[in-house]
């Protein structure tokens, strides 16, 4: 696996938000609701890594016809470097996993 830049919490989430076309307050209701309120992306925080994804060229702009809702969608490489990042997660949950058993036994 090649090395790539490893993601905040808060642009794997929203990376995610984006496997399917959607504006900003649809991503942050997702992401809310997904995660039972334990996570929340506020606009300022989300409007900042948008900005910071387009950059990357791992998300484009979708639907830019109405000013007010903007639509989003992952672009093949944002696609790799999310798929990346989740068998990056998987094994660190696997380690933890796997620690806290031995813990029990």
């Amino acid at each position: 696996m090649k090395k790539t830049e490893q993601l905040t919490d808060s642009m794997f989430y929203i990376m995610a938000a984006l496997t399917k076309p959607r504006h900003g307050y649809a991503i942050m209701n997702l992401i809310e609701e997904a995660t039972k309120g334990a996570i929340t992306i506020g606009p300022a925080s989300m409007y900042t890594i948008i900005k910071k994804l387009l950059k990357q060229g791992w998300i484009y702009l979708h639907d830019g016809s109405d000013s007010r809702r903007k639509t989003y969608l992952l672009t093949e490489k944002g696609r790799e470097v999310l798929s990346e990042d989740l068998q990056l997660r998987k094994r660190m949950i696997q380690l933890a996993e796997t620690g806290l058993k031995e813990v029990e036994e």
